[in-house]
């Protein structure tokens, strides 16, 4: 009895050659165009603008609504008399001292609260205590401490940055697996090496979102605060910019003030951070 298995003929299949497909026409310029998020942007910008200077037009009185042409030409007109130049450099100095003490102060606090649990206490009594407190309103309580200057206007920058950046920091920790923190051990990685090595690459999603976080309070914190310190000591930044040109009753100027604030924001949030999220958590994969 033959017992070895059947073997199956080989056979070759001609295959149909594929049908002759035209080849599709290109898209148009302008579909490919509205396919860019930026030329989209640029479109609604472009819009809002528009209705900016049809409503200043139809308001016809520059002191309560100058039309966007005329805040370009003060915004132009101040940027090469070197006066809005001065005051953006005066705000941006000291709105990164308080920006980098923050961010330092709230790391070494995440820190301390992923290390033990007296520093878990003491952060979550403390943000929920301070971090529903307006930093602005705390500008009092510095004046009296610290006087007119720029000391009181670091703390009050300290106070925006450091609790919104801790809570995310804390959170991103605890958010880090298992098995990195046990791979961590074995290395024998303790201290502040397992929390440089394993812990902040990890977290680092959470952490970049904290700094995005406290630079926008911040921001906003330093012009509210240099309106106050404008009408007391007579000098400041964007903020005593503003607030000297609405005196004097030069709306455009007012206008011109606060688009170089929109302006600053959106150079560091599309230069810094998003040039600062590709080179790293989007490069490694952490995040799309």
């Amino acid at each position: 009895m033959n017992t070895s298995p059947p073997i199956r003929p080989e056979y070759q299949r001609e295959l149909a050659p594929l049908p002759a497909r035209r080849l599709e026409a290109p898209l148009p310029v302008l579909t490919r165009l509205l396919g860019l998020a930026a030329f989209r942007r640029l479109l609604l910008l472009a819009l809002l603008l528009s209705i900016w200077e049809l409503a200043a037009r139809w308001q016809n009185n520059d002191m309560l609504l100058p039309g966007f042409w005329q805040t370009l030409q003060a915004f132009r007109q101040d940027i090469f008399s070197g006066e809005l130049p001065q005051k953006i450099a005066i705000s941006l100095g000291t709105l990164l001292k308080g920006y980098v003490i923050g961010s330092l102060l709230a790391l070494l606090l995440s820190t301390l609260a992923v290390s033990v649990r007296f520093g878990r206490d003491l952060l979550a009594l403390l943000t929920s205590m301070l971090n529903p407190l307006p930093a602005i309103a705390l500008l009092p309580l510095a004046l009296l401490w610290f006087g007119l200057g720029e000391k009181s206007l670091i703390f009050v920058l300290v106070h925006s940055v450091m609790w919104p950046m801790a809570l995310n920091a804390y959170s991103g920790f605890l958010g880090v697996p298992e098995t990195l923190r046990m791979a961590g051990r074995n290395y024998g990685l303790t201290g502040w090496r397992y929390v440089s090595q394993i812990l902040i690459p990890a977290a680092l999603p959470a952490i970049i979102s904290g700094l995005k976080i406290g630079w926008a309070f911040a921001w906003r914190t330093l012009i509210a605060a240099e309106l106050v310190f404008g009408a007391s000591s007579g000098k400041g930044g964007l903020g005593w910019y503003i607030f000297q040109n609405r005196n004097e009753l030069y709306t455009d100027r007012v206008f011109a003030g606060l688009a170089s604030v929109i302006l600053i924001g959106l150079l560091v949030e599309g230069l810094f951070f998003s040039t600062l999220e590709r080179l790293t958590v989007r490069k490694w994969g952490m995040q799309r």
